[in-house]
């Protein structure tokens, strides 16, 4: 990490406020109470801090492979985690909070009537344990904190239980909702650390009593809005009330409080997301150009020893094709992310996704190509025999120009699917186009808008390859007689 001069810090910024997420009047930066603690951490210990962006529930996982230094985004103290990370002493505490619809007389307020009621929260959470050991009917969410509580004032679920420092920025500042008194559990965050790595451990350890002692973890707190007792506790601070002015949090209320009509988001806050955007396209071009590219090659292969060659070589490419159209893609993807390592082989976030992404189609795209193979007829193949055409010579100008026209449209149509499949890559701190959207929905609290402007963006990036395919099968096809119509 010295010598690199980068502490590299694993978060989510789909979670959304206040931990780590985009801010809503400036969304090429990221902004949040941990993105603060995280620089203030770096700063003591003289280096920078660079955010890797992950899933929250995988933060874990990828920390152990080495993917970043520490996991910093909401870490809870529990015995579980002590298992399969080092934690740092607690930085912050808070209670867990309930939140109901408000005037809802049948809406639970303390927890034994929680019991068969539908509750959301976090999955992996100190509030999801509660709610568990309580009998509620517990719906954990993956994405942002701002759909567990729109869920809510749907009415969907009946209570929502979080950690205050999510209750106060999505809970509580909904007219609809009101937050029932009282703390129904406590929760303390901490940074995560790699198993063995004692030395990193004790210098955060260090540092964030320093911050503590000279009153910075305080002042990060208060500008804010989550000084709380817990926290004054916690860190052996006599005063409970916050001094400060809470600009952090005023500022993010006002800009996301109350959503703007669509067309002044369409005039003055989408514009800002573009960079962002092409960025998260260019992503999801890329890694989806270079499955696609595999998914070919390798397709071709196994199509080609599935009709042609021996007995046990068709056997091979049969059972490849059958096991891995039969699992799950994401099973695929964290075998090959997080399986791998344990077996010696690390592979870098880009190579196992387009590795992983373009395996998987490869047996889609082998049974497109076993089914052009096939459809030519058995009268070509002899009459290029009597026309002393080696076998190799048969398929390059007899059978395979034939083939290609016939799987052209099945081909096209995978790869408009793998360019929405690959919104998985995710999973490896990969920020595609999909990833982005969620993150900066989360963030600006406009799921329909952002929804539209990405969907625009897919169908942009799939056209021209489908005009493109179609130009191509006209062209093999130009000397067949159009059947009428």
């Amino acid at each position: 990490m010295r010598a690199r001069g980068e502490l590299l810090w694993g978060a989510d910024a789909q979670g959304g406020a206040p931990y780590v997420f985009q801010d809503p009047m400036d969304p090429n930066r990221l902004i949040g109470f941990e993105v603060d603690l995280a620089e203030a951490l770096a700063a003591k210990l003289g280096v920078r801090a660079r955010p890797v962006l992950g899933p929250w529930d995988s933060l874990l996982e990828l920390l152990a492979r080495g993917d970043f230094d520490v996991a910093l985004n909401g870490i809870e103290v529990a015995e579980e985690k002590k298992r399969v990370c080092e934690l740092s002493r607690a930085y912050y505490a808070a209670a867990e909070r309930l939140t109901v619809r408000r005037g809802d007389t049948q809406a639970p307020h303390s927890l034994a009537q929680v019991k068969e009621r539908r509750v959301g929260t976090l999955p992996g959470s100190l509030a999801e344990r509660i709610l568990r050991r309580e009998g509620a009917q517990v719906k954990t969410y993956e994405g942002g904190q701002d759909e567990i509580y729109a869920d809510l004032r749907l009415g969907r679920t009946d209570a929502v239980l979080l950690d205050e420092p999510i209750t106060r920025y999505y809970g509580a500042i909904d007219p609809e909702l009101e937050v029932v008194p009282g703390a129904f559990g406590e929760v303390r965050y901490a940074v995560a650390v790699r198993k063995g790595e004692d030395s990193l451990r004790q210098a955060l350890d260090t540092a964030l009593e320093e911050l503590t002692r000279d009153g910075t973890l305080r002042r990060i707190y208060e500008r804010w809005g989550l000084w709380n007792a817990e926290t004054a506790e916690l860190l052996g601070d006599p005063d409970p009330n916050s001094r400060g002015v809470p600009e952090q949090y005023e500022s993010w209320r006002a800009a996301v409080g109350r959503v703007p009509p669509f067309l002044e988001r369409v005039t003055e806050r989408y514009p800002a997301t573009l960079s962002l955007f092409a960025r998260g396209a260019l992503m999801t071009l890329g890694v989806s150009l270079l499955s696609m590219a595999l998914a070919v090659a390798a397709g071709v292969v196994l199509a080609l020893a599935r009709v042609y060659g021996p007995l046990p070589l068709r056997w091979l490419a049969t059972a490849y094709i059958e096991v891995v159209r039969g699992t799950p893609l994401l099973v695929q993807l964290t075998l090959v992310y997080f399986g791998l390592p344990q077996l010696g082989l690390r592979l870098e976030p880009l190579t196992a996704g387009v590795l992983t992404l373009g395996l998987n189609y490869a047996a889609a795209e082998a049974e497109n190509y076993r089914a052009g193979l096939s459809s030519v007829p058995a009268g070509q193949h002899e009459a290029a025999r009597v026309l002393g055409l080696s076998r190799w010579q048969t398929l390059r100008h007899v059978v395979m120009p034939q083939a290609v026209r016939i799987s052209l449209p099945p081909m096209t149509n995978d790869f408009i699917a793998l360019l929405k499949d690959s919104s998985l890559v995710s999973l490896v701190t990969l920020t595609e186009l999909t990833r982005t959207y969620l993150n900066l929905a989360n963030a600006m609290r406009d799921h329909l808008g952002l929804g539209l402007l990405v969907a625009a963006l897919y169908l942009l990036l799939g056209l021209p390859f489908a005009r493109l395919a179609r130009t191509v099968e006209a062209r093999l096809g130009r000397h067949l007689k159009e059947v009428p119509r």
